[in-house]
């Protein structure tokens, strides 16, 4: 019997790949500002516009972008080396990381010319930056029975009413791409489903941060009150929004992002441990790096999946579903062996990265799509739902 697993091929990073990583620790070793553990595990999360202006003057923003639209088309394997190694380094990449990740290649497979004359070249020199409009308020997970409704204007155009939440780093973005309704009502579930390209610089957007238990506001809730679109916000084909979030949702949810965001703690507790030469925690360390091996091999396969133009959806949700537990436990697993010592000298700066990365984790399950969600994705690959 078929299962999930005969579609993951092994597969490994080719030479060119492998060549580039030490060329991007190069780069990183004059370029990366210098932060501190506790800020460096924000990394995809760390907003810093002049630090993207940077990689992109280096070619590494819309790196798998056609060079007629400004970027270095370079493979998928040689972006999976280049985001492995800045996440790894707690670089903070927030500001073109939607941009790059998702937004460009969508635009990109999925838009007309004229879009993509436009706004590839200003993604890849880190001129615009993009956040994503799926969530609502009232909509949970089920992302197919969003209420944001575009209309056709009277004189050409579209209205858009309605409102997004839990965007990240909208208060600092220069464009949205936004799933809305454009016919029908939500009980037509995926019919009826359009993707718009809205400058949230125009009248009648409003946004508004939300502060997290960190005390940091990368998300926003957003509002839309009559926004003029013109016709040319629209991507691709009215009513084929669904068809284009499934392939954007591939993107966001295969990377190494989703292995890699407790990274900066696990890298700054094993440095204490060697310091102290405590070898106390000895089997969870072993625990951990096997873990890990194994879930960067799957996402390497994905990403082969990719780097051949295929779309693998329900592979993403796999690698997304596994990998935010494994960074959720790496979180709560050096959170308890800190404990096992109440009266140790703990380093400050170690204590400060756990206390960050436990309060944030539980968002890992959420975002880019709940657990519950990844595991319907997944149960309908295999043919049980």
């Amino acid at each position: 019997m078929a299962t999930l697993l005969d579609h993951f091929e092994p597969a490994a990073l080719p030479a060119h790949a492998r060549a580039f990583r030490a060329e991007v620790r190069a780069f990183l070793a004059q370029r990366m500002p210098a932060l501190p553990a506790e800020r460096r595990a924000r990394s995809w999360l760390g907003f810093d516009a002049d630090f993207s202006r940077q990689l992109a003057a280096r070619g590494w923003v819309g790196v798998t972008l056609p060079r007629q639209y400004g970027g270095a088309e370079l493979d998928a394997f040689s972006r999976f080396v280049l985001v492995e190694e800045l996440l790894c380094a707690g670089a903070p990449v927030s500001a073109h990381w939607i941009a790059d990740r998702q937004s460009g290649p969508l635009i990109h497979k999925f838009g007309n010319e004229a879009q993509r004359s436009f706004y590839l070249p200003r993604i890849c020199r880190s001129e615009a930056f993009f956040c994503i409009g799926m969530s609502e308020p009232n909509a949970g997970s089920d992302l197919a029975s969003v209420g944001t409704r575009a209309t056709r204007g009277e004189s050409g155009g579209w209205r858009l009413n309605g409102r997004k939440i839990w965007t990240t780093n909208a208060q600092h973005c220069h464009y949205m791409i936004a799933l809305v309704r454009s016919c029908g009502t939500p009980a037509d579930r995926q019919q009826g489903l359009s993707q718009f390209i809205v400058d949230l610089s125009a009248p009648g957007v409003t946004v508004r941060p939300i502060t997290d238990l960190a005390g940091d506001a990368h998300f926003s809730e957003v509002f839309f009150d009559d926004v003029h679109l013109e016709d040319a916000a629209l991507i691709g084909q009215e009513g084929s929004g669904w068809a284009q979030v499934t392939a954007e949702l591939a993107f966001e949810r295969s990377g190494p992002e989703r292995i890699y965001s407790s990274i900066v703690l696990l890298d700054r507790w094993l440095a204490w441990l060697r310091a102290q030469g405590d070898r106390r925690h000895a089997e969870l360390v072993g625990r951990l790096a096997t873990h890990l091996a194994a879930l960067r091999g799957l996402s390497i396969s994905v990403t082969a999946r990719l780097a051949a133009g295929e779309s693998p959806v329900v592979e993403a949700a796999l690698v997304k579903e596994l990998g935010t537990t494994f960074e959720q436990d790496i979180a709560t697993s050096i959170e308890a062996a800190l404990g096992t010592d109440p009266g140790a000298a703990i380093d400050g700066e170690l204590l400060r990265t756990c206390a960050y990365v436990n309060q944030i984790c539980p968002t890992y399950s959420l975002r880019g799509g709940t657990r519950e969600i990844l595991r319907g994705v997944i149960a309908r690959g295999l043919g049980l739902r």
